[in-house]
């Protein structure tokens, strides 16, 4: 990666969709230094992103030239910009932060969240991977809990925004057609969202157990996931089980939560958070903590777009350069 100059960072945001967009926006807001910004995708267009028409360029090797950070924020898989063009970014001196699965578990990569696992960034190779949107704010939760206690089980249940099928989803929703859930999501719940495999788990729930694996370092921690898609917005909820190695007293787990960099917790049993108001905010919300010996209950709120997706990448970028977590 090039060195910061005094005028501060090139950076490339590939993807206009939803968390392009809302990448554009977490570099302005928290003031990443930035000197130049670039947004690339497939075919050349203007566009109006976080309020401000961009000329967007085509994402194509030349196009990096220069770039100090390149955020990808479009498609997974196969075809997707980052296995296609990540490693040119990096050629030419850029470290990517790929918001998609492609690189997730490759031992080589780190998978992180800065209020978890930032160490994991020392002797990156260029490329660093944004986890999934679920596993982030449950790994935020998870990692005071870990650390004071040490953790024998999760079970989880999440209940995921339209959002997070990108536009196509928030479209289902608004218009009760489309194709992107496998039934209709308007006045609905579908606990499916990803492919099946064999041991009748979705591919969404696969990468919530081995990504928290992976962030938290507990390669055989047992994780069991339920992922369901809810006609909510923006923001995932998620009602959390967890065993802990030893027995704590509420008050404990109380402070471990209040403490914890990231979370915004009241304490109050009557106050709990709610995806309404998850909305827009950058941070983890917990609630409706219970304590009975070695197993603790929650429920925790974030905004899948924000700390699930751009605000997390941003916050990753803020850590390389020595900038503040916030």
């Amino acid at each position: 990666m090039s060195l910061q100059t005094k005028d501060g960072y090139s950076v490339a945001v590939v993807g206009a969709g939803l968390v392009g967009e809302r990448l554009v926006s977490e570099l302005r807001r928290r003031r990443f230094p930035l000197r130049e910004l670039r947004v690339l995708a497939r075919s050349s267009r203007r566009a109006i992103l976080d309020g401000e028409e961009f000329e967007i360029g085509v994402a194509e090797p030349g196009a990096f030239e220069g770039v100090d950070f390149a955020f990808f924020a479009g498609t997974e898989g196969e075809k997707g910009a980052a296995v296609q063009l990540a490693r040119e970014a990096i050629d030419r001196g850029a470290t990517v932060i790929d918001n998609g699965s492609d690189f997730r578990l490759d031992p080589r990569v780190p998978l992180v969240v800065p209020e978890v696992n930032a160490g994991a960034l020392e002797g990156h190779e260029g490329l660093i991977a944004n986890p999934n949107c679920s596993t982030i704010q449950m790994v935020v939760t998870l990692a005071p809990l870990a650390r004071r206690f040490g953790l024998r089980k999760v079970v989880v249940s999440t209940y995921q925004a339209v959002s997070g099928a990108g536009r196509g989803g928030v479209e289902a929703l608004q218009s009760g057609a489309g194709e992107a859930f496998p039934k209709p999501i308007a006045g609905n719940a579908i606990p499916l969202i990803g492919s099946v495999g064999e041991d009748g788990y979705t591919s969404e729930e696969r990468k919530m157990r081995e990504e928290s694996r992976k962030i938290l370092s507990l390669p055989d921690l047992p994780v069991y996931a339920t992922a369901v898609r809810i006609p909510v917005h923006t923001g995932h909820s998620e009602s959390v089980y967890v065993e802990l190695e030893r027995e704590a007293e509420p008050g404990e787990v109380l402070s471990a939560f209040g403490e914890a960099p990231g979370i915004s917790f009241s304490g109050d049993p009557d106050d709990f958070p709610t995806p309404l108001e998850a909305a827009g905010e950058p941070g983890t919300f917990v609630g409706r903590v219970r304590v009975e010996g070695d197993r603790v209950s929650y429920w925790c709120v974030a905004d899948n777009l924000l700390k699930g997706a751009a605000t997390n990448a941003v916050q990753i970028a803020e850590t390389l350069v020595g900038a503040r977590v916030r």
